[in-house]
């Protein structure tokens, strides 16, 4: 019988010391959470025409996704921002950092002004800056400049989770695993569509709930006619 007065015995594997990447991501995540004060809300989007224009256009659905997210952005300004100082400052260009996963945790690299750029043009500056970033050959001014970002965790079969705010931004899109549901058609009929899982976290000093609730209904109306943002070229 083992011996209940004594702990369980712990035998060390090996001790790990956080390189100075990570602990710069630590320290921006703890600042993260220590200022601002984070809500996430969530939304499951019908995804049939992001797939289709991906499909035409040769690219990702991210590359899509990023196009109609910064009509979402236009419409809803008050998220592509920062907040530092007391103040809230809104930009005109919309420079989206979109995280990648590197050996020391996750950097976001920034696709400048991606509401004057085409899908074809998100996508192939989305994959150069994503190649640098693996291979260490990137330069610190290409994280920098930020109003918004997002962090996709679909490829890995996350079906949703609480996105950290990137400071000083004001928010973050969490994009999922897509989904194949069965909906019943208006003559009875069930036919299966895929859908697209999105969580928004936000900064609740600067933007409420229902600020986000009605982002992400024009985002959804964005995706949910994607077709067009490849026919604009």
């Amino acid at each position: 019988m083992p011996d209940d007065s004594e702990p369980a015995p712990r035998t060390l594997r090996e001790e790990r010391t956080p390189s100075p990447m990570r602990r710069t991501i630590a320290n921006r995540l703890q600042e993260s959470y220590r200022e601002a004060v984070h809500v996430t809300v969530s939304r499951e989007v019908d995804a049939e025409a992001l797939l289709a224009a991906a499909d035409t256009a040769g690219v990702s659905i991210l590359d899509v996704l990023l196009r109609t997210l910064s009509d979402a952005l236009a419409a809803h300004p008050a998220f592509n921002a920062t907040f530092e100082d007391d103040t809230h400052r809104l930009y005109e260009e919309h420079n989206v950092g979109v995280a990648v996963t590197i050996d020391d945790g996750l950097v976001a690299p920034v696709i400048p002004d991606v509401s004057n750029r085409s899908v074809d043009d998100i996508a192939t500056e989305r994959n150069r800056l994503t190649e640098a970033v693996q291979a260490g050959d990137y330069a610190m001014a290409d994280l920098r400049g930020g109003t918004f970002t997002v962090s996709n965790l679909g490829p890995l079969g996350v079906d949703g989770f609480t996105p950290i705010i990137n400071p000083p931004q004001v928010a973050i899109l969490g994009v999922n695993r897509m989904q194949e549901r069965a909906r019943r058609g208006d003559d009875g009929d069930v036919t299966f569509r895929h859908t697209l899982p999105l969580d928004l976290s936000f900064d609740h000093r600067v933007v409420d709930g229902a600020d986000a609730a009605r982002f992400l209904g024009t985002l959804a109306e964005g995706v949910e006619s994607a077709t067009e943002y490849v026919d604009e070229g």
